[in-house]
C-alpha cells in the first residue's frame, strides 16, 4: 500500500512540474481526442481518393479514448460516443468530453474541471505515430523479403 501511495505522490509531482514548465491545458474526459478525430474525419471529407483514408483511419484512432473511458465507466458505449460525435460535429463544443465516473458527456471546461497538461498530450500524440510509422516501416520491410 506504501508503493502505491509513493507512486501516486510521483505521479502528482510529475503533473505538477509539466504544468509549471509549460502551464497550457487541454480539456480531458477525451474531449481533446474527439475533437481532433472530428477535425481529421471532416478534413478527410474535403480530400479525394484514397489519400482520405489516411485520415480517416487516424480519426477513428482517436475516438479510442473516448472509447476506453465510456467502457470503463459502464455507460453505453454506442450511444455515449454517438452523442458526444453530435456535440463535436459543429466544432463548437471542443471542450465536451466524458466523466469517468458518472458516465455522462460534461463540458470540461465548466463542469467536470478535467485537464491535462499539452506537453503530455503532445508527447503522446507523436509517440503513438512515430510508432505506427515504425510498424509501416517494418512490415515495408518484411513484405519486401523475398522467399526463396
Amino acid at each position: 500500500m506504501l508503493n502505491e501511495v509513493e507512486r501516486n505522490l510521483q505521479d502528482a509531482m510529475r503533473v505538477a512540474r509539466n504544468v509549471v514548465l509549460d502551464p497550457r491545458l487541454l480539456p480531458g474526459g477525451g474531449a481533446t481526442e474527439m475533437a481532433i478525430a472530428q477535425a481529421l474525419l471532416e478534413t478527410s471529407k474535403t480530400i479525394e481518393g484514397v489519400q482520405q483514408w489516411p485520415f480517416r483511419s487516424v480519426g477513428s484512432a482517436f475516438e479510442v479514448i473516448p472509447r476506453t473511458l465510456a467502457e470503463n465507466c459502464g455507460a453505453d458505449v454506442v450511444r455515449l460516443l454517438t452523442k458526444l460525435r453530435a456535440k463535436h460535429a459543429d466544432g463548437q463544443n471542443a471542450s465536451v468530453g466524458l466523466d469517468g465516473e458518472t458516465g455522462e458527456i460534461k463540458d470540461m471546461d465548466t463542469d467536470g474541471g478535467v485537464w491535462e497538461p499539452f506537453v503530455v498530450k503532445v508527447q503522446t500524440v507523436k509517440t503513438a505515430i512515430e510508432s505506427a510509422a515504425m510498424l509501416l516501416r517494418i512490415d515495408d520491410i518484411v513484405s519486401g523479403v523475398k522467399k526463396n
